[in-house]
Parts: structure tokens; C-alpha cells; sequence
């Protein structure tokens, strides 16, 4: 969910949306312009690439009206813009215009930091729109989509979506929106597999799951239709290397109930319980070659191998060998 500063009123001047995410960037935008239209239905929207706002056009843009109409100005990547637009830009952070609201949005980083710098200074409502790579922040992100819905999900099933879907936030909150509209009371795992068992068996965390508890044919089958799917391969390994490691914390901590153990090691109660059935068979030798296998195939998808499928094969076979040593031995 996209972040914003203490100045949360969508008409303020200027509103400058930071990031890299496209569904909470064009969030940001679409709150402006419904708040806009809801002041007056009337308001013109205009949005706008770099190559659309050359020099002069902002502040033609912005010009006095004759029917002082309410107006929406949304410039997209604007650490893109041009040089002598940026000039103007900052021009008109100085002196914003009355009625008329400046959206402006930023990837962030060095490009165009002297735009972003300039319209902090100039007091901007800003939305925090980051990229989410983790896959806690991915989890948030459905929790809160199911909250704003004002609608409950077990963990469970905020979990089981993530698995199911992917990276892809605009198709997560889709997923989101279709189980709100077609399910009535609590949104439980049952109801998610049940909607989404095809891309759930697709999923990286599908691998991982299969991996860890031994199942080679049925992990290197849900692999291959990940990779088929999409899926990049450096999701695969983090799945990959977060089954292992939860192995690991689990079958090194001392024995307890779920809740207790939840708190020790920051993982939610019910994946201990899912953990606990897939620990059995590991033994500590085998962690440590699992979690060997899995830095290989880290670095072999990152660019230190030739074939990221094969080191990938490669990781799921070791795993799921580590996970039967226990009864070779």
C-alpha cells in the first residue's frame, strides 16, 4: 500500500508520487483525480509523458482560465523530462496556480533528483509508491487490499494468493476484488485453492513446498511450469532458500506450542504447523547441503552459470534428496 506524508489532503497543489510500482503510482493518480471531480465534476484531466510537456506547454497548461475551471496536471516519469522543463517546473513549484492540482510522477533515484529535491522544498504532498520485491511486503500489501474491502482473510489465505499469483500487484488486487465480489463471510485457503489451484501449482513457493518435502517428480513438474508461467527465476530460488531455512530454524529450536514458537523464530503460527510435516527426514547434514545447493543456484541464476533452468533442476534435486536422508541413513 502506497505510503503518504502527513499532508494527505489529495487536492494540495502539487502531489509528487515516488516509485517504481505502476499500480500505486496510477493509484496516486486516480485518487486525485477522483477527489478533483468530486469537488467539481467538470475538472479537465490532463496527463502527460516528458515528450508531451516540451518548454512553454506547463505554462500554458496552467494559464488563468477565463471560467476559472478546476484542473488536473499529471506529468508521468519525470525524472525524463528535459532540461529546460524541468527549468519550468521548478518555476511553477514556487507559485502553484489556484484550482488547478500538479501530479507529478517520479521513479526516484539520481535521474531528475533535482526536480524530486525541488518539489520536496516546495512543501508537495508526496505518496511513497516502492517497488515490492519482498515477499512480506507482497503479503502486506493483499491484507490490506482484503482490509479496504472492509472483508477478513485467514492468514492462510493471504499467504495461499501470494503463492498463487505471484509478483504481479495489479493482479494480486484483482485476485483480491474477485474473491470480495464472489465470496461471502471469511476468505479462507479452502476458497483460494479453490479459485486459484492452476496458478497456485504454478508458483514458485508450489517448488519450494514440493522440494523440501521430497517429492522430486511433482517439484521439478511445478519448476517447469513455473519457469513456462514466467515465474523469474530468482523467486524460485528465495522460495527455495526460505523452505530450507525454515527447516533449519525449526528443527534447531527447542519444542513448543505454534503460538510459542511463532514468536521465537517470526514465523506465523500456522507455518509452523506446516513446517513441522515438512521437517520430517531432514537432518542437519542435510540443511546444510540443501542450503549449499540453493546459494549455487542463486548465483548461477544471477549470472554466474550458463543455464539458470539447470541450476535451478539441479537445486530442486539436491533439496529434495536432503530431505529423505534421514531415512537413507
Amino acid at each position: 500500500m502506497a505510503r503518504k506524508t502527513a499532508n494527505d489532503d489529495p487536492l494540495a497543489p502539487v502531489t509528487l508520487a515516488v516509485g517504481q510500482e505502476d499500480l500505486l503510482l496510477d493509484r496516486a493518480v486516480q485518487e486525485v483525480v477522483a477527489a478533483a471531480k468530486a469537488a467539481d465534476a467538470d475538472t479537465d484531466v490532463r496527463d502527460l509523458t516528458p515528450d508531451q510537456l516540451q518548454p512553454g506547454t506547463l505554462a500554458e497548461l496552467t494559464s488563468p482560465s477565463l471560467f476559472a475551471e478546476r484542473k488536473v496536471v499529471v506529468v508521468r516519469n519525470a525524472q525524463d523530462l528535459s532540461a529546460d522543463t524541468v527549468k519550468d517546473v521548478k518555476a511553477y513549484l514556487g507559485s502553484p496556480a489556484e484550482e488547478i492540482t500538479l501530479v507529478l510522477l517520479h521513479a526516484g533515484g539520481a535521474k531528475g533528483k533535482g526536480l524530486l529535491d525541488a518539489a520536496r522544498k516546495a512543501g508537495a504532498r508526496e505518496v511513497a509508491c516502492p517497488k515490492m520485491t519482498k515477499p512480506a511486503d507482497r503479503l502486506a500489501f493483499v491484507r490490506g487490499e482484503f482490509r479496504s474491502s472492509g472483508r477478513s482473510a485467514t492468514p492462510e489465505a493471504c499467504q495461499t494468493l501470494c503463492d498463487a499469483i505471484g509478483s504481479d500487484l495489479r493482479e494480486l488486487a484483482s485476485a483480491v476484488s474477485q474473491l470480495v465480489a464472489d465470496v461471502e463471510g471469511t476468505i479462507d485457503e479452502a476458497v483460494v485453492r479453490r479459485y486459484y489451484t492452476g496458478r497456485a501449482e504454478a508458483s514458485s513457493f508450489t517448488v519450494a513446498d514440493r522440494a523440501v518435502e521430497g517429492r522430486t517428480a511433482e517439484a521439478l513438474e511445478a519448476l517447469r511450469w513455473s519457469l513456462a508461467t514466467g515465474v523469474a527465476p530468482v523467486m524460485i530460488t528465495s522460495a527455495l532458500a526460505q523452505g530450507v531455512r525454515a527447516i533449519g530454524k525449526l528443527s534447531s529450536a527447542r519444542g513448543g506450542r505454534p503460538a510459542d514458537l511463532a514468536r521465537e523464530l517470526g514465523m506465523p503460527p500456522w507455518k509452523i504447523d506446516r513446517v513441522r510435516q515438512q521437517m520430517r527426514g531432514w537432518t542437519p547434514d542435510g540443511v546444510a547441503v540443501a542450503l549449499r545447493a540453493v546459494a549455487e543456484a542463486d548465483a548461477g541464476v544471477k549470472g554466474g552459470g550458463d543455464d539458470p533452468e539447470y541450476a535451478l533442476e539441479k537445486a530442486v534435486v539436491t533439496i529434495a534428496r536432503a530431505a529423505r536422508s534421514r531415512g537413507r541413513g
